[in-house]
C-alpha cells in the first residue's frame, strides 16, 4: 500500500484543499466537544434536581412525623 502523502507538509496541505478540509474538522470538533460539555452541565443540573427534590421529601415527612407526634401527645394530656 502506497502512502497517499509524501511527506507531513503535504498532509497539512491536503493537496491544495487544507483550508476547506481544516475547516471542517475544526467546525466538526467544536460541535462535539460543545455537545460533551452541553452533556455535562445538563447531568449535573439534572442530579441537582434530584437532591433538591430528595431534600424536599425528607423535610415533607420531618414535618408529617413532627405534627403527627404533636397531634398524638396533644390528646394524651
Amino acid at each position: 500500500m502506497t502512502p497517499a502523502f509524501s511527506s507531513g507538509q503535504d498532509f497539512f496541505a491536503m493537496g491544495g484543499y487544507a483550508s476547506y478540509v481544516w475547516l471542517a474538522v475544526g467546525c466538526t470538533l467544536l460541535a462535539l466537544i460543545m455537545l460533551l460539555l452541553d452533556t455535562v452541565i445538563q447531568r449535573q443540573r439534572l442530579l441537582a434536581g434530584i437532591r433538591q427534590r430528595a431534600a424536599r421529601e425528607q423535610r415533607v415527612r420531618a414535618a408529617r412525623l413532627n405534627k403527627n407526634g404533636s397531634a398524638s401527645t396533644g390528646e394524651q394530656l
